[in-house]
């Protein structure tokens, strides 16, 4: 928790602040100098200011008890921001609300009043607090328990937990911290041993709910409402399942309704689009929001850095795709740990967030490197981030951070979420993070005591970035992106329905809780055997639980292990060990560079040995879709869109190996990995062979433009989906076998859909206007990685036909209507 940013000015007590760094403006003038950049010899397309902003206070409620304000009081906390006090009014009087604003605006001390105070005025009563992520659970539980308030006995409850501590937290602790995984494999198949707490239940905390988005966020909304279903049953009350479940508001100063009732859902959600509207699909329940952010904000210099443009080398004569040398910006990893180090020489404390854990390793080595041979020794202050470190690695790089040991920190999105950052003065974001949501989100991670602040988003070579750096309307004034779930996702409903029929059996009133769909998914498991349908409801079949994985990863991890000592290194998930621990990949691990030389998938180990190679790998994968039914198609005459289900085969063949210093590939190697099939969801346009023929596409150039067009439109969907281009994939083809026609596929990356694919589908004219505006607008002359080449491409980016991609998008566009599908005939 932030509580120096719920400090009134002129209230008698300051935060304490460290000395100031230097001014953001200063410190970005003297980053950009130090590298050339683009024709202009600036590397800064763009620099936005954010003005600072004073704060509104508000007095506190009369039904705080006073323990809990001089609890308050102690740690700097002397009045509560108006927001604060409005999103904790609403709470207490029994209504559940979403507090949306901005990133150290205080937004924990919204939950923490009334949960707290109801827990200080009735020993029995319980609440239960959920992150979305370990170390902000950890992050919370310092600070509740730093407020020493006598019979709360707050505790984290998660994979970490020791069992000898679980029993004592089931038994004594009244504030309970954990995540939606817990609540999923640990909380709620044992609700028997957790009656007392449920019976008890007054408030449930969802921190961060915009990360609840997506497939997870669809799991997560079923969890939520389990965790209703039981809380009811243990409090003895009906099901409660739409606006009837409202509590009824308190009288002011009355103690809020008891635990007769549902729990209070208090959730709290970075500033979003729409976020009654996505919380009350996450929970189920009717949403009440506070957006009007009265939390003060230091200024902010928010920089677009586009990095240069590398020299071309006499007798470079081919790229990897086998087209025309096209000229090769500087990476963006190469460039934030550049920007890293210099900033940490310069005693600024700074955090770089980098979108894979790779990319973590990379940027964090890259930059201790660079600083040693400047001071040796001050390479010891910067350090990695990412998940899949094991527990005690991850603990101790947090209490470093926090006691301003570490001066820099290359992190994934981990540390995005509200973990208390104090004193950072500058952020580097190397490569757009997929939302603006998340982009403010991690942009305010510095400046969090007040002072002023730099955020620099470093571009990554690739269609989308080069795009928003060069078109900063598209990031600044904008609001931000609604969160996107789906609950009725029935690859979602049907496995969630049978967690819950494990749990208890079945009934009529849980289907309406369970909303949309969730009769025919019962059906479905009926007739599949997993439920037996009785008089009094559905019974689960087996003697086992469901195994549902919340987070898509496909399974238990892989663990990755040193062959030679037998020690665990960290994790991967399934889903990525294709992709990131196959036969001969290097692997780093904070700073230290290993290579796979086994994958067992079927024990779920990856065996390494340390070596220092001078090359790094990159694995290719060759993909085959094809169309199981069509939801609902536009025919705009020469042109056809389309949603719909599909599925997809894809495999891992191949990995290119690259020498690091100048992105030579040294040669490509054969694997033998086995498929995957998905079935999802995708949107698809068709094309005409005479209206190419017309717009000046020849036959020959066809499968190329279809290629380049599809790989853009990949990269630019997360501007109208809240999604990352690793979210999802696609497929183009001249003559597919089930359309008949010249076709660009993109589907969601997950099982049963996402929901990407269905915005893109009501977005489609302007997406592909963007698409077609970055190709256009790229300078290259045969296409590159700012526009049409994809990191990810299976075929080498081969064949590719950047102008023709134009034409194939103008096509499109000439007879798509502008706004949403007009004239749809559903199926």
């Amino acid at each position: 928790m932030t509580y120096a940013a719920t400090v009134s000015a002129g209230s008698g007590a300051d935060p304490p602040r460290r000395p100031a760094g230097p001014r953001s403006g200063e410190l970005l003038d003297r980053l950009r100098a130090r590298t050339p950049g683009g024709p202009a010899g600036d590397p800064v397309t763009h620099v936005e200011r954010v003005p600072a902003r004073a704060g509104v206070t508000a007095p506190w409620p009369e039904w705080v008890p006073e323990p809990l304000r001089a609890a308050l009081a102690r740690q700097g906390v002397v009045t509560p921001w108006r927001h604060q006090a409005e999103a904790a009014g609403h709470a207490y009087a029994g209504r559940h609300v979403v507090i949306a604003t901005g990133t150290a605006s205080g937004k924990s001390l919204a939950y923490q009043l009334p949960a707290l105070a109801t827990l200080l005025a009735d020993p029995r009563a319980t609440a239960l607090y959920l992150a979305p992520t370990k170390a902000l659970a950890a992050d919370q539980l310092r600070a509740v328990a730093g407020l020493d308030l006598d019979g709360v006995r707050p505790a984290c409850y998660d994979g970490d937990t020791p069992r000898a501590e679980r029993d004592w937290i089931r038994q004594h602790s009244r504030f309970v911290l954990t995540n939606p995984d817990m609540l999923h494999h640990g909380i709620l198949p044992g609700h028997a041993q957790w009656s007392t707490f449920l019976r008890r239940l007054a408030f449930v905390v969802v921190d961060e709910c915009h990360t609840y988005r997506g497939v997870f966020g669809s799991h997560v909304a079923h969890v939520l409402r389990r965790l209703r279903r039981q809380a009811a049953r243990y409090q003895g009350v009906p099901r409660q399942a739409g606006p009837g479940s409202r509590r009824t508001p308190a009288p002011r100063g009355v103690a809020p309704a008891g635990p007769s009732d549902t729990p209070v859902f208090v959730l709290a959600s970075a500033t979003s689009g729409d976020p009654a509207t996505a919380a009350e699909r996450l929970t189920g329940l009717p949403v009440t929001a506070v957006t009007e952010d009265a939390s003060p904000r230091g200024g902010v210099t928010f920089a677009l850095w586009e990095p240069p443009l590398l020299p071309t080398e006499p007798g470079a004569a081919e790229s990897v795709a086998g087209l025309d040398a096209a000229p090769v910006r500087r990476s963006a990893l190469r460039e934030t740990a550049d920007l890293l180090s210099d900033a940490v020489a310069g005693g600024v404390r700074t955090l770089a967030f980098v979108r894979s854990r790779r990319g973590a390793e990379v940027i964090a080595s890259s930059a201790r490197r660079s600083l040693d041979e400047a001071v040796p020794g001050l390479g010891g202050r910067v350090a990695a981030y990412r998940g899949g470190y094991l527990r005690e690695e991850r603990r101790a790089l947090e209490r470093a951070l926090l006691d301003g040991d570490l001066l820099g920190l290359a992190s994934t999105n981990a540390l995005e979420l509200g973990v208390d950052l104090v004193g950072l003065d500058a952020v580097l974001i190397c490569g757009y993070p997929g939302t603006r949501a998340s982009l403010w989100q991690q942009a305010g991670r510095a400046g969090r005591s007040g002072q002023e602040a730099l955020a620099v988003l470093v571009a990554r070579d690739d269609p989308l970035d080069t795009y928003l750096v060069h078109h900063p309307e598209a990031l600044f004034g904008r609001p931000v992106e609604a969160t996107v779930l789906d609950p009725a996702n029935p690859y979602v409903l049907g496995p969630q329905l049978a967690c819950a029929a494990a749990e208890a059996p079945l009934t009529a009133a849980d289907l309406t809780l369970f909303g949309d769909g969730a009769k025919e998914a019962v059906a479905t498991l009926v007739a599949g055997g997993a439920l037996r349908q009785r008089p009094t409801g559905w019974y689960w079949r087996h003697t086992g639980r469901p195994e549902v994985d919340l987070r898509g990863t496909g399974g238990s991890p892989v663990n990755v292990v040193e062959s030679s000592t037998g020690r665990l290194l960290g994790t991967v998930d399934p889903a990525s060990s294709h992709f990131l621990v196959h036969p001969g990949a290097v692997h780093l691990h904070q700073g230290v560079s290993y290579l796979v030389d086994e994958l067992d998938l079927t024990d779920g180990c990856a065996l390494v040995h340390a070596e220092e190679p001078d090359w790094s790998t990159h694995p290719r994968d060759v993909t085959s879709l094809s169309v199981v039914s069509v939801r609902s198609y536009t025919d705009a005459g020469p042109v056809g869109m389309f949603l719909g289900e599909v599925d997809v085969t894809s495999q891992v063949v191949s990995y290119q190996r690259r020498r690091i210093a100048s992105g030579e590939v040294l040669d490509t190697r054969p694997l033998d990995l086995p498929t995957r099939e998905l079935r999802t969801v995708a949107v698809w346009f068709t094309v005409s062979p005479e209206s190419l023929a017309a717009a000046g596409v020849e036959v020959a150039d066809v499968p190329g433009a279809l290629h380049a067009a599809e790989h853009a439109a990949i990269g630019l969907l997360p501007l109208v989906a809240t999604c990352d281009r690793w979210d999802i994939g696609g497929l183009s083809t001249a003559n597919h076998p089930d359309t008949e026609a010249p076709t660009v596929f993109v589907y969601d990356g997950h099982p049963g859909g996402a929901g990407f694919a269905e915005r893109a589908y009501r977005a489609a004219a302007s997406w592909l206007t963007a698409t077609r505006d970055a190709i256009a607008e790229c300078a290259c002359e045969a296409g590159c990685p700012s526009c049409v080449q994809s990191p990810k491409c299976g075929n080498g980016n081969n064949p590719l036909a950047k102008a023709e991609a134009v034409r194939v998008l103008e096509v499109v566009l000439a007879n798509l209507p502008d706004g949403p599908p007009a004239n749809e005939a559903d199926r």
